[in-house]
């Protein structure tokens, strides 16, 4: 019974103690920890496929009461009977898949019969999504057949959010050209800027040229879970369709994606193919708990359950004080760089989220007057600087160019157990190790 499913999980959690906060390491160690506690119950429990109930053992159906929670998380839908359509089979849905499968309904409910016809039965369609997403949404069109050169790129401004008027602009031009708009994908928490797209305008302009709007928050979405920052996915209650990878800020142990579907039963007519020898009709038990035919794949184990135990462990209050003491150590960073000697912002305001993107110019480039050679040097200087982190291994920050910006360091803060300490040491490292480039 269920209530006896409780009681069992109630004692495998007692006895593994999973711990309510991240334990008090350095940052500079990885802090995995927490991880690998709760890795001991997921030995036992995570060997399993959720296609059909008949085949998971019992405390498996608990993890479906997490949806419930997620769904008045996000506030996303108006029905009761709205539900999430892809926890259930995250085991293949880290983000780039999810939103490879928002693409995937989008397509299916404008134009059905491509199921069956394929793309020859369609009109040539596009998608949109900004100069600074995630490279899976071309991804994701190609594995559809869509192709790449259909993925039109949307200006952003100088934070990297997505310029609605140009988002407009575009989609007049696709289809004054013939081309039918289907899917616009913003994002909430880009990879490189930490930047949060203006979704409520997004929205509108979805709605006026009747548009899927999908929303990848799998770096952003989390913020949700904080009352301080949860402003910042104002009009994600607008999307079609949201991207959500507990994995990334909450911590959650590889790998658990989601993906929250408006359209009740959509993601089941688009993938389901009725195979009568799991699928039947006529068994004993409620038939919602055979999930294998809403999905591309069938086997996989039932990721959502290692997000219920954490939630279980840390409370919504947990997640939330977790989240915000990432932000208040990013937040922590820009202050002490912004205006340090030998730093230079990549763009200006505090960043939304936890990256925070900087230049780190050594004394021999600071002062040089050539500013083409100044942007020649500066190019070497975070690569170099990494290399000699990872060969003392004191710590390691991630660096990448973006556009016509050389690279620049991107620090991403996402464990809570770091410390003020910890930000003081990555300053002075990376000055100790740059200081005679």
């Amino acid at each position: 019974s269920k209530n006896d499913s409780f009681s069992s999980l109630k004692k495998l959690t007692n006895v593994f103690k999973l711990p309510s906060q991240n334990p008090p390491i350095s940052s500079r160690n990885t802090a995995k920890l927490q991880r690998k506690k709760n890795g001991r119950l997921l030995a036992i429990l995570g060997d399993e496929s959720w296609h059909i109930l008949s085949v998971i053992s019992e405390c498996r159906v608990v993890p479906r009461y997490a949806v419930h929670k997620l769904l008045l998380l996000f506030c996303c839908f108006e029905h009761a009977q709205a539900f999430l359509e892809a926890l259930q089979h995250s085991h293949e849905t880290c983000g780039a898949i999810s939103n490879m499968y928002a693409m995937l309904l989008a397509r299916f409910k404008m134009f059905p019969e491509v199921k069956e016809k394929g793309m020859s039965s369609v009109p040539r369609l596009v998608a949109f999504t900004s100069e600074h997403s995630h490279f899976s949404i071309k991804k994701g069109a190609a594995a559809l057949g869509i192709g790449t050169e259909s993925v039109i790129c949307i200006k952003v401004d100088e934070s990297g959010k997505m310029i609605p008027a140009d988002l407009e602009r575009r989609i007049v031009e696709a289809k004054q050209k013939g081309f039918v708009p289907f899917f616009v994908s913003a994002t909430a928490g880009t990879t490189v800027y930490g930047a949060f797209d203006p979704l409520i305008a997004i929205s509108d302009v979805c709605k006026k040229y009747n548009v899927w709007m999908h929303v990848d928050g799998a770096w952003g979405g989390s913020l949700l879970m904080s009352r301080r920052h949860r402003w910042k996915l104002d009009g994600v209650d607008r999307a079609n369709s949201v991207t959500w990878n507990p994995h990334k800020m909450m911590s959650v142990p590889l790998q658990c994606s989601a993906l929250l579907v408006r359209e009740e039963g959509l993601m089941q007519n688009c993938n389901q193919m009725h195979a009568c020898y799991l699928f039947q009709q006529d068994k004993h038990y409620d038939l919602s708990y055979d999930t294998g035919d809403k999905a591309l794949q069938c086997g996989r184990h039932v990721d959502i359950f290692k997000l219920w135990l954490m939630w279980r462990a840390k409370g919504t209050i947990g997640f939330e004080a977790q989240i915000d003491k990432c932000l208040e150590l990013s937040e922590y960073l820009y202050n002490k760089i912004k205006d340090r000697e030998g730093y230079e912002m990549v763009f200006d305001g505090k960043p939304q989220h936890t990256n925070v993107c900087f230049w780190y110019l050594p004394p021999g480039i600071r002062y040089m007057e050539d500013k083409e050679e100044r942007k020649k040097h500066l190019h070497k200087v975070a690569p170099v600087i990494k290399a000699r982190m990872m060969e003392y291994g004191t710590t390691m920050v991630s660096y990448q160019p973006q556009g016509d910006k050389v690279n620049f360091f991107r620090m991403v803060i996402s464990n809570p157990a770091a410390t003020f300490e910890d930000i003081d040491f990555l300053i002075e490292e990376i000055e100790r190790l740059g200081q005679d480039l």
